[in-house]
């Protein structure tokens, strides 16, 4: 699957997002390595601290049906809807894609005039990997 596909199945995970207090909107599609993709969108909550992000969201509904192993993800947002500069990754989510996925994994950040990919060592270097805990 192309970058292009992928960004575009983002896109209209986005549509879907719950952002009734902050606005932004962010959607996000995960290809696993098998070919199957699931997407995700941030869902607020009053309780701030209890939102869920759209790259979270898509791992976890993945990872729930079985799905361990990740080639991508594209990722796009902005307010109400409009796609806006890069919408990267929040910490949590780069650490969450850390306890799956290799350095190269690529994740392809959207914005309006085009995409630009980095890997997730470009995102999170020096970064806490499961083997931390095997030392």
């Amino acid at each position: 699957m192309s970058k292009e596909q992928l960004a575009t199945m983002a896109k209209e995970a986005m549509e879907r997002a719950y952002s009734p207090y902050s606005g932004y909107k962010v959607g996000a599609a995960l290809l696993c390595k098998d070919g199957s993709v699931y997407t995700g969108c941030n869902v607020e909550n009053a309780s701030f601290s209890a939102t869920n992000c759209a790259e979270r969201t898509a791992f976890f509904k993945a990872v729930s049906e079985g799905k361990k192993e990740f080639a991508a993800i594209a990722v796009c947002g902005g307010k109400d809807g409009v796609i806006e500069g890069l919408f990267p990754p929040c910490g949590v989510c780069r650490q969450v894609m850390r306890e799956f996925c290799a350095d190269d994994f690529e994740i392809h950040l959207l914005k309006s005039d085009g995409i630009e990919t980095y890997t997730l060592e470009q995102l999170l270097p020096v970064s806490f990997r499961p083997e931390n805990l095997h030392e």
